[in-house]
């Protein structure tokens, strides 16, 4: 492997230790960026057959758009996403530094805490929690079709509000995942490249079904669902744009976590753009298939995957989607929850934490908060998540508006790794950014004005890129007059300062 110009030496690692920082958050050395284009190519290929997005893909269908043009603008938001993860994942390639770190690039190190703990802890660890609990519906699934007596346990009793089968479901799968979680990248690497040529057989062998149930592909693209809005086109093509985009709000502004351990900033820019770009077009033709395929086979409107499978008569077949499913909630939530978790709660504590130490305790936060209590009221969740997405759209877009325009692609990770114990009021990266405050604030209030101004309405249904392009604008605005009031204070280019051997 080439050297990369801006990789960190050993003396320089040691330093960062001397200053309180712990493994979990220091830059990665060349000897442990070991992701290559194939781990990202695959990294998020289970992230995407999940149980949400196929319920997603049932609403995409009542926006008005044919079968077709549904999978069209489901394929189109991979580009949208897979820019989205490539750009923001710049700086952890470069650098090598996790996600706090980059996070605090942009808005300070104290600055640096809301907005990691509302996308590490709150975003995180609720997610993590209702992924867990809709996966554990498919193995409930599963082990009631081997032992049907399973679902009878306990009769009709609650435990915390559950019943005793779906508890017992709901804590064999969590352990699952926080096992996957504990293991961290290296084993998300094997996991996913074992995951994704099941998906492959699986969810092509479930296609192949449902256009044989539906008495061919020409049924399904002509299947007419009537419209529950009437928005122009290319408006419900920018919904969906918005929709699939802020699936990976959390992931993609986190993604730093992932892309310091890349090789290069190549190998996990056309890893990731290759890997979301095949894994949508599988995921748009196999998900519109299935669900009207098996509406049309069994003559309902059912848009919960799960609901088709166990129509199924072959046991095997459902065991075997089942399980594909199973798996494809795992990698999701270590990738985009479980993990990011670990890493933040390790920023916030760096003194007391690790990152196994943070996955313990959001995997018991998560177990805590009840998900199956949130998931009886489905509008509360969407509310929530929409609340998040509406605010990672904002961060991504100071994250990059920063990067490139105002730090000019360059961080000066000696100032970064401050030393806490000093003063450090003349270090950019020191307190809070307040034009990045200001910024996030100013465009999250923007993008969650739909919600209460009937007039406006259209911008909650394009909220995360209403936020990130407003933060976006807002953010290099504030900066600019600043810079024009302050003109000593705002780094001015390329900083050429050598460190211990680097080349800043």
């Amino acid at each position: 492997m080439k050297t990369n110009e801006y990789e960190v030496t050993e003396q320089q690692i040691a330093t960062f230790k001397e200053r309180g920082y712990n493994d979990d958050l220091l830059p990665k050395t060349g000897d442990k960026r070991n992701m290559g284009i194939g781990n990202f190519f695959t990294l998020w290929m289970g992230s995407i057959h999940n149980i949400p997005n196929y319920a997603a893909v049932g609403g995409f269908l009542f926006l008005g758009l044919s079968p077709l043009n549904v999978m069209i603008a489901i394929f189109l938001s991979a580009f949208f996403v897979s820019a989205f993860m490539a750009i923001n994942g710049i700086v952890g390639s470069k650098y090598g530094i996790p996600f706090a770190m980059h996070l605090r690039s942009a808005y300070g190190n104290l600055g640096a805490k809301l907005p990691g703990f509302l996308r590490g802890c709150v975003a995180a660890i609720a997610w993590f929690g209702l992924q867990t609990y809709t996966g554990s519906l498919a193995l409930l699934i599963m082990i009631g079709k081997i032992w049907p007596g399973f679902l009878e346990i306990g009769g009709s009793t609650k435990i915390i509000g559950i019943s005793i089968p779906g508890l017992i479901s709901f804590t064999i799968f969590w352990v699952l995942n926080v096992l996957v979680g504990f293991g961290g990248g290296s084993i998300l690497n094997k996991f996913t490249a074992i995951l994704s040529p099941l998906i492959y057989v699986v969810f092509g062998g479930m296609a192949i079904w449902a256009i044989w149930g539906a008495g061919g592909l020409g049924p399904i693209l002509s299947y007419h669902i009537t419209a529950t809005s009437h928005a122009n086109p290319l408006l419900v093509y920018f919904i969906i744009f918005n929709s699939v985009i802020a699936v990976w709000a959390a992931p993609g502004t986190s993604i730093a976590d992932f892309t310091q351990n890349a090789k290069s900033t190549k190998a996990q820019a056309i890893g990731q753009t290759l890997g979301l770009s095949v894994g949508y077009l599988i995921f748009a033709f196999t998900s519109v298939v299935i669900l009207i395929g098996g509406s049309i086979h069994y003559n309902i409107q059912e848009w919960n995957v799960l609901n088709i499978i166990e129509r199924w008569d072959s046991l095997p077949a459902i065991l075997i989607s089942m399980a594909v499913f199973l798996l494809t909630t795992i990698s999701t939530n270590a990738t985009g929850n479980i993990i990011p978790a670990g890493y933040q709660l390790t920023a916030l504590f760096p003194k007391k934490l690790n990152y196994k130490s943070g996955v313990i305790i959001a995997s018991i936060i998560s177990f805590l908060i009840m998900p199956w209590k949130l998931m009886e009221n489905a509008d509360s969740i969407f509310i929530f998540l929409n609340g998040i997405g509406a605010v990672l759209g904002p961060v991504a877009g100071v994250m990059i508006a920063n990067y490139f325009f105002i730090h000019y692609r360059h961080e000066n990770l000696d100032t970064l790794y401050m030393d806490l114990n000093t003063g450090n009021k003349e270090i950019r990266y020191h307190g809070i950014n307040k034009e990045a405050y200001i910024a996030t604030i100013l465009a999250l209030v923007l993008s969650l004005s739909g919600q209460f101004i009937p007039a406006v309405k259209v911008i909650s249904d394009l909220s995360w890129f209403v936020g990130f392009i407003s933060a976006f604008l807002i953010y290099l605005g504030l900066k600019k007059m600043v810079s024009k009031k302050e003109p000593a204070t705002v780094n001015s280019g390329v900083e050429m300062l050598e460190n211990g051997g680097l080349k800043m």
